[in-house]
């Protein structure tokens, strides 16, 4: 049985680099064009097997080139497959990504298959939540098949990791809230969720307060560059973020959540998961495409110690 167990989206990303964002109607001649295996799901598996962890995915693609092409990639990235569906007569995702100079990047998404990871697909793969330590959910798919899910990771004793992205434009059910160990939202997100200003540290501690009042255990806000805070009901600390060059920032996120998933599954002690999880998001911006510079857990580990971490 797998350790890390995802269940979420497999999207192909387009991706053509700007040298700024598109105003409305406005043509820009971007500089490079390069087509990448994405989605916050399929994202956060590479990452955690990237990280030496034993992982499964849960997820559906269409039965077109684009899904089998994923299939191939996680395949030789050691990602379990036996949970992806292939549904017949639909087209695998797609998310259209910019980015600009500074690395920032926009995202927009064809959900495509992804809409169709049903509470059957999640049910057909039950047997996978009994043998895992951490399970990871984003918001890319169907939210009664993530409650689904999650509420089995929950009766398996499994830690439920929620990466509420893309941010919904209703607030989370307080029933999905209530079975998460973790929340995981950057400030945006936070912001959306609560409806409460973020800019400050105490500010974004004050709002994830707002989530575990309705029964999250924990909240981790993801700060970019700055690092991740974490919220319990005991209090708040910030863990600084590591300073590198970014080229593009597409799922630093999804690593983040990944290499948290990683170090809890390792019994490590929260504070040393999270370090764990800020060294492999700042080290997956080095490069282009989501999954391109995901690191090594010696990487990340290195880049934790203060060592000069080695080329994979």
């Amino acid at each position: 049985m797998a350790d890390i167990l995802v269940v979420g989206s497999l999207n192909v990303d387009l991706t053509v680099s700007v040298p700024r964002f598109l105003k409305p109607g406005e043509t820009l001649t971007g500089s490079k064009f390069a087509v990448f295996t994405g989605g916050k799901g399929g994202n956060q598996a590479v990452a955690a097997a990237r990280l030496g962890a034993d992982v499964a995915m849960v997820g559906c693609v269409g039965d077109d080139a684009n899904g089998e092409m994923y299939k191939s990639a996680l395949k030789r990235e050691g990602v379990r497959l036996d949970a992806i569906a292939t549904i017949q007569e639909e087209t695998t995702g797609v998310a259209v990504i910019t980015v600009d100079a500074s690395g920032e990047n926009t995202i927009a998404i064809v959900p495509g298959a992804n809409a169709r990871l049903s509470v059957d697909v999640i049910s057909g793969a039950e047997a996978l939540f009994q043998g895992a330590k951490a399970c990871l959910f984003q918001l890319e798919t169907p939210l009664v098949s993530i409650q689904h899910a999650a509420a089995l990771a929950r009766a398996a004793g499994v830690t439920v990791i929620l990466d509420p992205a893309p941010a919904p434009s209703k607030p989370l059910p307080q029933p999905l809230i209530m079975l998460c160990d973790y929340i995981t939202p950057n400030e945006t997100e936070l912001g959306l969720l609560t409806g409460m200003e973020v800019a400050t540290v105490e500010q974004a501690a004050e709002a994830a307060m707002k989530l575990i009042a309705q029964g999250a255990k924990a909240v981790i806000n993801k700060r970019g560059s700055a690092g991740a805070l974490l919220v319990a009901r005991e209090g708040y600390r910030l863990y600084e973020g590591y300073q590198v060059t970014a080229v593009d920032t597409t799922a630093a996120g999804d690593t983040f959540n990944a290499g948290l998933a990683v170090g809890l599954a390792m019994e490590l002690a929260v504070p040393d998961a999270i370090r764990l999880a800020n060294a492999a998001a700042a080290l997956s911006v080095t490069g282009m495409g989501a999954q391109a510079a995901m690191p090594s857990f010696e990487r990340a580990s290195a880049l934790v110690d203060g060592l000069e971490y080695p080329c994979d």
